[in-house]
């Protein structure tokens, strides 16, 4: 559980703009956005099409590295 706690001498904005960035820094509304759908696990056609894809991209930007140079 996330809290902060007002110090003295602090605004109340002040004190809604740190904990804002407690929550983002705890990742804790990433977690719930991202578990807020159900999503269906990948089948082992998807995986290996997107391992596909991947080595494909990267074969392509090793290639494209030299070239801008």
């Amino acid at each position: 559980m996330l809290y902060a706690i007002k110090k003295p001498n602090e605004s109340n904005e002040r004190l809604i703009s740190r904990f804002k960035k407690l929550v983002q820094r705890s990742r804790v509304v990433m977690d719930t956005k991202k578990t807020q759908y159900h999503a269906n696990a990948p089948t082992k056609g998807r995986i290996r099409k997107a391992a596909i894809m991947r080595s494909h991209y990267r074969k392509l930007k090793e290639k494209n590295q030299y070239r801008s140079a």
